[in-house]
């Protein structure tokens, strides 16, 4: 049993990065090292690039999605890999538009026949949460105004309008952009993280999807201290796994040429209160939007902007 129980907290150890001299002096349960790698277990953290990337891309000149941009999605249900992305024309000014791909592997991608799924209205940088049966998703709309749709099919999609988000007492947000929408839904209640000007997060929550109201009017992750996300933060994905929450989120540091896009990673126990994993960032290469799926017992990692990059567990 004591061997067994130093081999975990050494495994664990190694995985966040400690030299192993410094595990031999943090043999305690309740050391720092002991703490984060309980807090931040590896299987969340450690990924390496697929050989296979990228693994969806634009499909170039003359096409509808000639780019792909911002984040987007992707299930694992039980007939396969779901994609949703955006798709535009390359330029600024060009509508950005809903696309649909599917996979038997997360490898191996097949766009739908019946794409763009909207062609005249604005929709990027998504997320779909499904309950009950019915597929929502949560995505930006032209001049970044968070909006929200929903599907029983994966195909056809119905615009349910703008999210009505209000502080604390009740007033609309002032005029202006709030963007990336990410939902957790728990418990009866819809919990919302979205950004305005990628200046920080904020977290609203309502039971029937109509109003959704602040939890707190200040953010509840903000930019910083690291030098990888201290100037732009926006939060891609909420999963729980072992009883705490960890949200994957992208940041941006404006000091540093060119400008680099990471992916990065959070903890917490209420969804308020969070703690940067301390390892951060855990991708470098400017691939922004990165979210994890779910692979039989882990996860892989999957960034999106602006090409669909596969990250699978270290060691596989």
């Amino acid at each position: 049993m004591v061997r067994l129980r130093m081999f975990c907290k050494l495994a664990a150890v190694v995985a966040i990065g400690v030299s192993v001299a410094a595990w031999r002096v943090a043999i305690s349960d309740d050391s720092p090292a002991a703490t984060t790698a309980a807090e931040f277990p590896p299987e969340l953290v450690a990924f390496t690039p697929s050989p296979s990337n990228p693994v969806f891309s634009g499909a170039g000149p003359g096409h509808w999605d000639q780019k792909i941009r911002e984040r987007g999605w992707i299930l694992h249900e039980s007939d396969g890999y779901h994609l949703w992305y955006t798709g535009y024309d390359g330029t600024k000014t060009g509508i950005r538009r809903l696309g649909y791909a599917t996979s038997h592997d997360g490898i191996e991608w097949r766009r739908h026949a019946g794409n763009p799924l909207i062609a005249d209205h604005w929709v990027e940088d998504m997320m779909v949460v499904k309950h009950d049966g019915l597929y929502y998703m949560f995505a930006e709309g032209r001049d970044d105004q968070a909006q929200w749709l929903t599907s029983r099919d994966r195909v056809q999609w119905e615009r349910r309008g703008t999210l009505d988000i209000r502080y604390k007492t009740g007033k609309p947000l002032t005029p202006g952009p709030f963007g990336t929408p990410t939902a957790w839904f728990e418990n009866g209640t819809w919990h919302l993280f979205y950004e305005r000007q990628d200046a920080a997060v904020w977290l609203a929550t309502s039971r029937d999807l109509k109003v959704f109201t602040h939890v707190q009017d200040e953010p509840v992750l903000n930019p910083g201290p690291g030098e990888y996300d201290r100037s732009m933060i926006a939060l891609n994905q909420i999963i729980r796994r072992n009883g705490r929450y960890y949200a994957y989120y992208h940041g941006l540091d404006l000091t540093r040429e060119p400008k680099l896009w990471t992916t990065a990673m959070a903890s917490s126990s209420d969804l308020i209160h969070w703690t940067k994993y301390p390892g951060n960032p855990l991708l470098r290469e400017n691939k922004s939007s990165g979210i994890v799926v779910e692979d039989g017992p882990g996860y892989r990692l999957y960034s999106m902007h602006d090409s669909v990059q596969l990250h699978l567990p270290t060691g596989k």
